[in-house]
C-alpha cells in the first residue's frame, strides 16, 4: 500500500492532534512532529493552522466513526424499526465515547465551543458538519413519522437538531464531569420521554 503523502500526513495528524488538545493548545510543530515530517513542510501544504483545522474538520466528518455510522442509520435491509436504528446509533456513540478514558469529546463540540468566536473559517465547516449530521438523523425521524411510531407534532428537521443538541452537551458535560452518567441520561431521556 503507497505511503501517504506529507500533506495527507499532516492532515490526519492535525485530526488527531486538534481533537485531543485542542485547536489553541496545538501549535504547527505539534502537528508536524505527530506526522512526522520537517516543521518547515507545513507551510507548504496548508496556509495557516486554521486552514489545516477547517480541512480537518471535513476530514473528521468524512471518516470518523461516529459519522461514518450514520450510513446505518439509513440501512433498511436491517428490518429493525427506524427507531431502534436510532437508538442502536446513539448507543454506539455512547460505547465510543465511553471507550476513550481521554474523554476528548467530539471535534465538532470541541471547535464549536473554542473557536466559534475565534475563527469564522472553522465555525462556518462546523456549522456545515452539523446541519449535515441533522439531516441524516431527520431522515430517520420522518421515517419513524410516516409508519406512526412518532408523533408528528414537531418537523423531523426539528426534532433531529434538538438531538444533536442534546448529545453534543451530554457529551460535553461527561468531558467536564469525566462520568458516563450524561451520555446516560441523555439515552434514557431521549428514548422514553422525547422519542416516545
Amino acid at each position: 500500500m503507497a505511503r501517504p503523502n506529507v500533506r495527507e500526513r499532516l492532515l490526519s495528524a492535525g485530526v488527531e492532534t486538534l481533537h485531543r488538545r485542542g485547536f489553541n493548545a496545538t501549535s504547527v510543530q505539534d502537528i508536524t512532529e505527530a506526522a512526522g515530517v520537517p516543521k518547515g513542510s507545513f507551510y507548504n501544504h496548508f496556509e495557516s493552522k486554521e486552514a489545516l483545522g477547517a480541512e480537518a474538520v471535513v476530514k473528521y466528518r468524512e471518516t470518523s466513526q461516529a459519522w461514518t455510522a450514520t450510513r446505518a442509520l439509513r440501512d433498511r435491509d436491517t428490518k429493525a424499526a427506524p427507531l431502534t436504528r436510532l437508538r442502536k446509533y446513539f448507543e454506539s456513540l455512547t460505547e465510543r465515547a465511553l471507550k476513550t478514558e481521554s474523554w476528548s469529546g467530539c471535534l465538532l463540540g470541541n471547535f464549536a465551543c473554542e473557536l466559534s468566536n475565534q475563527s469564522p473559517l472553522i465555525r462556518e465547516q462546523v456549522a456545515v458538519a452539523f446541519a449535515e449530521w441533522s439531516d441524516e438523523i431527520a431522515l430517520v425521524i420522518g421515517e419513524a413519522q410516516r409508519a406512526g411510531a412518532l408523533s408528528k407534532d414537531l418537523p423531523p428537521k426539528a426534532l433531529a437538531q434538538f438531538l444533536i443538541n442534546a448529545w453534543e452537551g451530554a457529551l460535553l458535560r461527561a468531558q467536564v464531569d469525566k462520568d458516563r452518567e450524561p451520555l446516560q441520561l441523555f439515552l434514557k431521556v431521549t428514548f422514553s420521554k422525547i422519542l416516545s
